[in-house]
């Protein structure tokens, strides 16, 4: 393997640096540390063996020492880990054999002046994994909150806080004073003493509510607790714990009358709080709570992809809208003006506070989309650009995200249909399928309106066009309707030139071609648009699947079951070949040989390999193909193909209790023998490429032939690069490129100039000169519609600053 990416950003909570440069992220089994000031990858923490869910930093002991860079990793593996993360130094590890799922250290955030001097021991707040044997094969697993000496490395049995039939997430007050989680239609909090041992018992109360709750804050300085639910309110108790956790009669507690209920507005079941306030703006379940520093607001988000600023006292609320995706976390740093935002689009935006403008974002590659339906079999959601190492990927929003394999980061994005983010929103649109030209510089997109109540459903076929100045794709030519009212199964392009077939369920495929014409001034050519060039059909069976040869001269397309070979120029049927039993979903040629790949799926699927020379097939296999891709140079071709389940040998077994479902298989045309194999997890809804590596050799010789990369992205979305041929070339594969990372803008940043930067220098001939600039060349009055809809200024406002926008400003000499 030569490299792995495409891991989450938002499986746990982030966590800032102490000097707020850096934000630590939990990406799959390993801790990736970004720079806060360009957003870029700096370093990586590589250790654990399974997924990391809690990252813990070590704060400052003073303020003028922020230099520190030392935090706690907890995982699935059963390990805890201390790190020097600004070396990436593996400092300690404990091994308490049990999967983790979340991780607090009160200790951590106690300041010295608390107790006088810090404690002897650390303790961490761990929620474990275990299981409950149930008869001699039997077992059921359950989680439970325990406590951990850190000091001494080993756990402390007698103190089992709780047990939960769901992995919960461990919250904990900003000064370590509280712990807590959420237990259906209760919270448990528990008190951590000033001084913690190994044999101090926690104090602890619960509250009540009608709903199951989703997550829950503490105040920073007060005894107020708020908790979301499912149902999109926001639940505030008020004088929490007063007699509970100050020393109060607990029974007299539990026990008291109803009669308090006045006196105890909104309270339920006798609750030890004064008082209970509902607040209701979401439309479904909250995901985020948290506290401001100063206690005087409350940062709440959920799947309206909107982040929501409460005034605690009055209640009013301030918003940050168009986030685009459901919100999972937010997290503060020791910097009031810098907090993050992590969504659900694998998406992790910094913050400028308090005015919550996006500053920098850290993109992950996009989950897939929830709602990616095929119409009537299967389509690809991912295509590939072989040349610049490139994956387009049909996302959430009516998107195409272009990400780099060889770099793991989002280089742009198409939005194929204007849509906003909806929360709740009935799906009426879905983006089905992409598809690249060899060069990169064209795509097609079939994007599918669903009918309401059996009407109005619309197929469109979409082609764009790729700037070679900006890079960025613009729309060419919407086709409705491509093939008449059915849906789309595949789109191909031709290899040299600019010309794709598209295949239809109804019984017919297209081929189009783009038109070019010469500009009037500059005498350049221009495209006109993808027009119509010729139809076909067989027999009247759904056409399932195209490909054209390398030099394209040679159009294969599947009807149903048999292989058609079509002239493409002059639409003339050369032959037919082939007879499976079930519906061919793949065509591939295997590179400039004569070659041609087929896989067909259903109740007994099968791979065929074709000769051209003699139209005969040479040798096939009774398996079910995911995917195929070929290699461009040579006869190699790789498909992913599924493991028997019904198999009930020891080896079958193994495989699947460690998730592996699949398998890559490398195959040369004159072996039936696959060369290479390789088992992989997450293969249904995979995809397969060989890639070009040739502009990643390390040691720069021009003269050295091209070398391919195998590229396997499983059904989450994630992907290794695999070395297919053995040949271990030194190719350069890094997550991000130095020369992008700027460790200047990381320093020295508080205060004033974190906040609204650095004051520019004056300069009294610039300004002279800026002061003729005509301010319809600023282009304000556009920017006064960047903003919230349900804030925008009056019609006045507007109309005033786009006619000053358009009157020129001179200077007058007045004698």
């Amino acid at each position: 393997m030569i490299k792995a990416g495409g891991k989450s950003y938002i499986s746990s909570p982030p966590a800032f640096s102490n000097d707020t440069n850096k934000l630590l992220v939990c990406t799959g089994n390993t801790v990736s540390i970004f720079s806060a000031s360009t957003g870029l990858l700096i370093n990586e923490l590589e250790g654990h063996t399974a997924l990391v869910t809690s990252v813990v930093v070590v704060p400052p002991t003073s303020p003028a020492n922020k230099i520190l860079a030392y935090c706690w990793t907890a995982s699935l593996d059963g390990t805890i880990r201390y790190w020097d993360f600004s070396a990436s130094e593996l400092m300690k590890t404990i091994n308490i054999r049990v999967p983790i799922h979340s991780m607090v250290v009160p200790g951590l955030l106690r300041k010295p002046a608390d107790h006088g001097e810090q404690p002897s021991h650390l303790f961490a707040y761990l929620c474990t994994e275990e299981v409950k044997k149930q008869g001699h094969r039997n077992a059921s697993a359950f989680w439970q909150i325990r406590k951990c000496n850190l000091t001494q490395s080993r756990f402390l049995d007698k103190f089992t806080l709780a047990e939960t039939l769901k992995p919960q997430i461990i919250t904990i007050s900003p000064f370590g004073n509280y712990i807590g989680i959420c237990e259906k239609h209760k919270l448990r909090i528990w008190e951590i003493p000033a001084r913690d041992a190994n044999h101090v018992a926690l104090k602890k109360m619960r509250l009540h509510h009608t709903k199951t709750f989703t997550t829950l804050a503490f105040h920073p300085t007060e005894r107020i607790v708020a908790a979301g639910d499912v149902t999109g309110r926001i639940l505030v108790w008020r004088g929490v714990g007063e007699k509970t956790f100050s020393g109060g009669d607990n029974n007299l507690v539990n026990g008291a009358s109803h009669g308090d209920a006045e006196e105890k507005p909104g309270v339920r079941q006798d609750d030890d709080a004064d008082s209970c306030t509902t607040w209701h703006w979401h439309s479904a379940e909250v995901n985020v709570l948290l506290f401001s520093a100063d206690g005087a607001y409350l940062f709440s988000g959920g799947k309206e992809g909107v982040l929501v600023l409460w005034q605690l006292d009055t209640g009013k609320r301030k918003f940050l809208p168009r986030i685009g995706s459901p919100l999972l976390y937010f997290t503060n740093s020791l910097d009031p003006s810098l907090s993050s935002v992590s969504c659900a689009d694998n998406l992790i935006h910094l913050l400028k506070m308090p005015s919550m403008v996006i500053s920098r974002s850290i993109s992950g590659i996009k989950p897939p989309s929830s709602v990616l339906q095929f119409n009537e079999g299967s389509c690809s959601g991912v295509a590939f650009n072989h040349s610049d190492g490139l994956a387009a990927i049909c996302t959430e929003n009516y998107r195409i995200q272009f990400y780099s394999l060889f770099d793991d980061r989002e280089i742009s994005e198409v939005q194929v249909c204007e849509r906003n983010h909806q929360p709740g929103e009935e799906i009426t649109v879905i983006v089905n399928l992409v598809a690249l030209s060899p060069d990169g510089y064209s795509m097609g997109t079939v994007e599918t309106r669903l009918p309401e109540e059996g009407i109005g459903g619309l197929v469109s076929l979409k082609f764009w066009e790729c700037s070679s100045q900006s890079k960025e794709f613009s729309l060419s030519t919407v086709v409705y309707e491509p093939h008449r009212d059915a849906g789309v199964s595949d789109v191909a392009f031709h290899p040299t030139r600019q010309m794709a077939v598209s295949t239809s369920y109804g019984a017919d495929f297209k081929v189009w071609k783009c038109g070019y014409g010469v500009s009037g001034k500059d005498q350049k050519a221009q495209s006109n648009g993808w027009t119509c060039h010729a139809a076909g059909s067989y027999k009247q069976k759904p056409m399932t699947a195209a490909t054209f040869s390398m030099d394209g001269s040679v159009l294969a397309v599947a009807a149903e079951n048999v292989i058609t070979l079509w002239d493409p120029d002059r639409n003339f049927l050369v032959a037919v070949i082939g007879e499976s039993i079930e519906t061919i979903r793949k065509l591939s040629f295997v590179g400039k040989s004569d070659y041609l790949v087929s896989a067909s799926q259903g109740s007994s699927p099968e791979l065929f390999l074709w000769s051209m020379s003699n139209l005969s097939v040479l040798w096939s296999y009774k398996l079910h193909a995911e995917a195929v891709s070929c290699a461009t140079d040579g006869s190699s071709f790789a498909v992913l193909a599924h493991l028997p389940t019904s198999s009930k040998s020891t080896e079958c077994l193994y495989r699947s209790t460690h998730g592996v479902d699949g398998v890559i298989l490398l195959f040369h045309v004159d072996k039936a023998i696959p060369v290479s194999t390789w088992f992989v997890q997450k293969a249904q809804g995979g995809s397969l490429a060989f890639i070009d590596a040739s502009s990643r050799l390390e040691d720069g010789n021009a003269e050295r032939k091209s070398v391919e990369v195998l590229t396997y992205i499983n059904g989450a979305h994630e992907y290794v690069l695999l070395d297919p041929f053995g040949e271990s070339a030194p190719i350069r594969c890094t997550s991000q490129p130095e020369s992008l990372v700027d460790f200047g803008e990381t320093a020295g940043r508080y205060g004033y100039t974190s906040i609204y930067g650095k004051l520019p220098e004056f300069n009294l001939e610039r300004e002279r000169s800026a002061s003729i600039a005509t301010a319809a060349s600023e282009r304000s009055w556009e920017m006064i519609l960047d903003g919230p809809s349900h804030n925008l200024p009056p019609f006045t406002t507007l109309c005033s600053a786009f006619l000053e926008s358009l009157l020129e400003r001179r200077t007058a000499t007045v004698e």
